[in-house]
């Protein structure tokens, strides 16, 4: 496993790229309504990367994926390519930012609601949300990765929802995927020792219902096999001294 510890320039060039991301992210918040489709939203967040940020959209063409967003609505846990479909009230919608700017990735995802969801909808929207946050509360020098998969899944299941597994979190910086694969379930304890530098997504995945998947022909989109609804956040933090930094936080979250 070849995991690389960012010294303080590459710190600084993900902290750019994170902010970016997220801007990104901020910028296409009111966009998702009703009536509009996905392919919408993936124009808008082209034009606003490679125009305004004069950065890279990540996605788009990376193994043959050929878009610059993902956008997963209800039941698609993750990797939906954006296309025809308009969005219609009490859709739920996950849409995936990767940005590349001077060399170096940031990576994020958000949940957003059209309208107002199903009980179920908003449910499991929280319960993702809040298991991102144990996973990232329990990230500091010392800690391992099975802490993390061990905080995220505790909250995913004693909320009776559940964490898809064949997914999972990743180092980043100058390539999208890097090592560690960064689980969202596990045993405290175990898995490798974080360090001071390393830089991963923390991004669960996870289902109303049971936790099998299965991945559609077009070889991206991945769904849940029983139809429940699927939420996911997703946010790219740097591991520090004496704990994390997160660096893809939107505007209304900085300090």
């Amino acid at each position: 496993m070849n995991i690389s510890i960012k010294t303080p320039e590459e710190q600084q060039l993900m902290r750019v790229a994170g902010r970016l991301t997220a801007d990104v992210l901020d910028m296409i918040e009111p966009h998702v309504q009703a009536g509009i489709s996905t392919d919408e939203l993936d124009r808008i967040c082209h034009e606003y990367i490679t125009g305004v940020q004069e950065a890279i959209p990540a996605p788009l063409d990376y193994n043959g994926f050929p878009k610059s967003i993902c956008t997963s609505v209800n039941h698609v846990v993750c990797h939906g390519i954006p296309g025809e479909r308009r969005l219609r009230r009490g859709d739920i919608v996950n849409i995936d930012i990767t940005v590349i700017k001077d060399g170096f990735h940031g990576d994020s995802s958000r949940m957003f609601a059209v309208g107002t969801p199903p009980v179920q909808g908003t449910r499991v929207m929280q319960v993702a949300f809040a298991a991102m946050w144990e996973g990232i509360r329990v990230v500091r020098p010392g800690a391992r990765l099975g802490d993390i998969g061990h905080a995220v899944q505790s909250w995913v299941e004693s909320h009776d929802c559940s964490v898809v597994r064949e997914y999972c979190g990743h180092g980043i910086g100058r390539i999208f995927h890097e090592d560690p694969q960064v689980l969202h379930y596990g045993e405290p304890g175990t898995g490798v020792e974080l360090r001071e530098g390393m830089t991963f997504t923390i991004e669960p995945m996870v289902n109303a219902g049971a936790r099998q998947v299965r991945l559609l022909p077009d070889g991206w989109t991945v769904v849940t096999k029983d139809h429940s609804l699927s939420a996911q956040w997703e946010h790219t933090v740097l591991v520090t001294a004496h704990g994390c930094e997160v660096l893809t936080l939107g505007a209304a979250d900085r300090k």
